[in-house]
């Protein structure tokens, strides 16, 4: 009995775990308890930078591809200076506080005044709509 207990127990788990995972593998944004998203690799949130600054993007969960065609499960970054995330399914704009990275690019330097400062990450598909929220980050940094 016990040993039939401890197998519908592991069978139970394994399967919980497998619908957890493939919840949150969908080409749209995903709840918050999913572990996927853009992420600054650099800088970290409070750091004090130069007026050169290295940002290099990292994503999790999601492959980053060249703009131009829609792949599930894939898109690229953009960057938004003292801005918000985009709304899901909106297309984000391309201006001096939108920078795009339709290349698939993880990394580049801008340059900021000295100050403090707002950095988003913001996820989109092929065609730059915007993954939303949950496919966004945003850290401050201050510049000297």
């Amino acid at each position: 009995m016990k040993a039939w207990f401890i197998m519908v127990t592991t069978l139970c788990l394994i399967l919980g775990s497998y619908t957890l995972v493939q919840a949150c593998e969908h080409e749209g944004a995903c709840s918050k308890a999913c572990s996927i998203g853009p992420h600054f690799l650099s800088p970290k949130n409070g750091d004090t930078v130069s007026q050169d600054v290295n940002i290099k993007m990292g994503m999790t969960g999601m492959k980053v591809q060249k703009a131009g065609e829609l792949v599930k499960g894939t898109g690229h970054h953009h960057l938004i200076i003292d801005g918000a995330y985009v709304p899901e399914n909106e297309t984000v704009p391309k201006d001096d506080k939108h920078i795009h990275f339709g290349k698939g690019q993880t990394e580049t330097t801008i340059k900021l005044s000295p100050g403090k400062h707002t950095l988003t990450l913001q996820f989109a598909d092929g065609f730059h709509q915007s993954y939303g929220k949950i496919m966004s980050q945003t850290i401050e940094v201050i510049v000297k």
